[in-house]
């Protein structure tokens, strides 16, 4: 038969309520007593029942992560901050997708409803009306990338636009004026952001030079389609509004014989962590992808369990301009 708590208590010479206690690190047990119960319970190898535990706490003691996908390097380093921080604090971590899907990011809330104590959400489709249809006022959120701007959930995003300026600014410094861009999906809120940077910023800096803009999804196959259109327009420099779409026009370029930068330069966005090991390296705004992944997390834990006098928050993280080999001046004409 499995040990039980009791038998933990039996053990010890204390009472259940005590051993409770000690295993779910309330500061009422003295030190000492908390080491000869955490000795005893290793001793018998006693492992907490976990559906009893959440029936008296009302707590799964998980926390859910719903994202766009789970595919490349992004989401991978996103998901490892969030895990991390996830773990330091004794709690689960349960993912899922809605792969660009209003009807898959519905059923997946749906779907994780009672099984987790909160979660963290970035869906391009997550406005009021459709989180008022799939989402619990009482379940805590906090938005990730995803801007609402009612003040109801915290909320932690980059600022893209301040990024994407930069970069154009950054290129215009270079020489650059025929600066093509690769966009994001039409619906997803920071590829819109990125681009309007793209816009203003181009406007600014090179007057008179009409934006080149090639449409993309975030992938390495949309990239590699605007860097076949950019081998035929021959843009000064191309600046994706990703890393994955910089990486498929550089293979682009490549492809056709193009050099980087001397030919064409290229830049990102994102800095994941392949961008440095390109040939040549990637120039691009560096998002601290991780951190915001544990910053949300953070984040979450102070709305499941709010102090007194808690009110969301509304964070924005600065992107880190990294320059690289591959938007050097590379020609004048």
């Amino acid at each position: 038969m499995s040990v039980t708590i009791k038998d933990v208590a039996k053990a010890a010479g204390v009472s259940v309520a005590s051993v409770s206690r000690a295993l779910n690190g309330h500061d009422n047990v003295t030190p000492a007593t908390r080491e000869r119960i955490m000795a005893i319970a290793a001793e018998l190898r006693y492992m907490p029942n976990g559906a009893a535990r959440s029936l008296i706490t009302r707590r799964t003691q998980t926390v859910g992560a719903l994202l766009p996908d789970l595919h490349g390097a992004f989401f991978s380093e996103l998901i490892r901050g969030i895990d991390l921080a996830a773990r330091q604090r004794g709690l689960h971590l349960l993912v899922s997708s809605s792969h660009g899907s209003p009807d898959e990011t519905g059923a997946a809330l749906r779907a994780m409803l009672g099984r987790v104590d909160g979660l963290l959400l970035m869906s391009p489709h997550a406005d009021d009306d459709f989180l008022a249809t799939h989402l619990p006022p009482a379940l805590p959120t906090v938005l990730v990338n995803t801007w609402l701007g009612n003040g109801q959930h915290s909320s932690i995003s980059v600022d893209n636009h301040g990024g994407a300026v930069t970069m154009v600014e950054h290129l215009a410094g270079q020489g650059y004026t025929r600066i093509a861009f690769i966009g994001g999906p039409a619906h997803n809120y920071e590829a819109r952001e990125r681009l309007r940077g793209y816009r203003e910023a181009m406007a600014r800096c090179c007057p008179g030079v009409e934006p080149l803009i090639y449409a993309g999804d975030f992938t390495e196959e949309a990239g590699h389609a605007a860097g076949c259109l950019a081998v035929a327009q021959r843009p000064q420099a191309v600046f994706a509004a990703n890393d994955m779409m910089a990486i498929g026009c550089l293979a682009a370029l490549h492809e056709a014989g193009l050099r980087v930068p001397h030919d064409m330069a290229l830049a990102g966005f994102d800095d994941i962590p392949m961008a440095r090991y390109l040939t040549p390296p990637l120039t691009t705004m560096r998002i601290p992808i991780a951190q915001i992944g544990e910053q949300a997390l953070q984040d979450l834990v102070l709305a499941i369990d709010p102090p007194e006098h808690f009110a969301t928050s509304a964070r924005t993280t600065p992107t880190e301009l990294v320059v690289r080999a591959s938007s050097e001046a590379g020609r004048a004409d």
